[in-house]
């Protein structure tokens, strides 16, 4: 998610045995053996409802800090998209045109330079790649894409909670440029990126940042995920700040009925003027139980911590610190439709949230949220 300034898959349950995000994985090739000229192209959507109630109630109805649920007290489309994939033996892409409240969040701060760049354009743009297999075990992929990083997607039906984590909003979300991934082994698989910078499509100046994804599988059950990014975002304007960002994922399976999994970030970027780096950090934990075939609950425990405003700006003292926990409850009548509801609460070292009271800031955000999602 872009930095906030103050003013305001088709499946029920998630395979365990994978972490890279649903929405950006490359389809799997055919065999082979099949000619090129033997593709297959498959179309579908998205549509994501919600309502959402703040009870800050937040006096200009739009809520701070989330691209996720980002309007209070009203009936609207948080997600909706369509798209058309192409799979083939040696090549394959995906194109999807997207709109709704989180879009608009999310890319607000796309970068403007020259007359033909900013979220215009780039908002509606979800995905828009094509890829070819140079060898067996190697894709290159070229164009846009939603992001790898992490384990909390854009897509909320893909992900174990409806409201990301703090963590998962201020990792890169949307990305521009070209990707290579290598199968490894069965058990573990290598990205690595050449992207236009950090969550954007346009490009903030004449640098390029880089990008690595590590997927180890040990054994059923068990995954552990290294992401890491590397670049200036400074515009060129002003001195180059080198930025770098790590963080690591572990999800087990328990039971059949049970996964876990943790989530750390930590990352630097050179202060201006070369006096050293100020660091930003954070945390996730969740727990998600299969009650029966049809309804599942999750439970969610955070931390974030961006002191010197460097993903997040604020404009107060302490910046960004804030825990929180979130309840989670989904049912699915039919594979298609997914309804989901959530208690979420923030708190604040500082007051952060918009409130209705004459002050117009609280510390706590307690906030409840149901959706309705169908895919087709």
């Amino acid at each position: 998610m872009r930095a906030y300034i103050m003013a305001g898959a088709l499946l029920f349950q998630l395979p365990a045995a994978t972490l890279v995000r649903a929405q950006s994985a490359a389809p799997a090739a055919q065999p082979a053996g099949v000619p090129d000229t033997a593709v297959a192209v498959t179309f579908g959507g998205w549509i994501d409802t919600y309502y959402a109630y703040d009870f800050n109630r937040p006096p200009a109805i739009d809520r701070s800090y989330t691209a996720e649920v980002a309007r209070h007290n009203e009936f609207n489309v948080n997600l909706a998209y369509v798209d058309a994939t192409l799979t083939g033996a040696r090549v394959h892409g995906r194109a999807a045109i997207q709109f709704g409240n989180s879009v608009q969040a999310n890319y607000a701060a796309e970068p403007r330079i020259g007359s033909i760049s900013g979220p215009d354009v780039s908002r509606f743009l979800q995905e828009a790649w094509a890829g070819y297999k140079v060898a067996a075990p190697l894709w290159v992929d070229a164009g846009v894409f939603l992001s790898s990083f992490g384990n909390e997607g854009f897509i909320s039906r893909d992900n174990w909670t409806y409201i990301r984590s703090l963590v998962g909003e201020n990792s890169p979300t949307a990305e521009a440029g070209v990707r290579a991934t290598w199968q490894a082994t069965p058990k573990f698989a290598i990205q690595g990126k050449l992207l236009n910078g950090w969550s954007i499509i346009s490009e903030t100046n004449h640098s390029k940042a880089l990008g690595v994804r590590l997927d180890w599988t040990p054994k059923d059950g068990y995954d552990i995920v290294y992401d890491a990014f590397f670049g200036n975002e400074m515009p060129d304007s002003l001195p180059g700040q080198l930025r770098t960002w790590h963080e690591a994922i572990v999800q087990v399976k328990p039971a059949a009925v049970l996964q876990l999994r943790g989530t750390f970030d930590y990352g630097t970027q050179a202060r201006a003027g070369g006096n050293g780096t100020a660091a930003w950090r954070g945390w996730a934990a969740i727990a998600r139980y299969q009650l029966a075939p049809t309804v599942a609950v999750a439970a969610r425990d955070e931390y974030y911590s961006d002191p010197e405003q460097v993903i997040v700006v604020t404009g107060l003292g302490d910046g960004l610190r804030a825990s929180g926990a979130s309840f989670d409850v989904d049912v699915a009548p039919i594979p298609r439709l997914r309804w989901r509801s959530e208690l979420h609460y923030l708190r604040g070292k500082d007051p952060l949230f918009p409130d209705h009271s004459s002050n117009g800031l609280n510390r706590n955000d307690p906030l409840i949220v149901t959706s309705l999602g169908l895919t087709w």
